[in-house]
């Protein structure tokens, strides 16, 4: 599956997801109800995935902890915050960087309109 069929099913999730809790929880709610309605859709989702870095060639340990990777394509990381920052973007391209893959997701759950709080983010792309 590529990562833009792979995007589609996760705006989908994150959309049922807030029309099911709305704004103002914890974002470990939210991880744990997205990665349900990422499951539900028949997807590879792992939910605090630890990635390694590399260093000179060599693994020297976990780097981060993504909160969802689905189908080992795309990273989600989940906040449930008044503003997004240009900084939370920058830590998901890293992250992405790190990971070796192309797309990412910053979804901010913490907004009265979902879509106003679903950030994309492409490396390599």
């Amino acid at each position: 599956m590529h990562e833009n069929d792979i995007a589609k099913e996760i705006v989908d999730a994150a959309y049922k997801t807030h029309k099911a809790l709305g704004p103002g929880l914890l974002e470990s709610i939210y991880e744990l109800v997205l990665f349900q309605e990422i499951r539900k859709k028949g997807l590879i989702c792992n939910r605090q995935a630890g990635v390694d870095v590399y260093y000179d060639g060599k693994i020297i340990g976990e780097g981060f902890r993504a909160d969802l990777i689905v189908e080992n394509k795309v990273i989600v990381e989940i906040k449930s915050v008044e503003q997004v920052i240009p900084l939370h973007l920058k830590q998901l391209l890293t992250y992405l960087t790190i990971a070796n893959m192309k797309l990412g997701f910053l979804i901010n759950f913490n907004t009265s309109l979902i879509k106003e709080g679903i950030y994309r983010v492409a490396d390599k792309l």
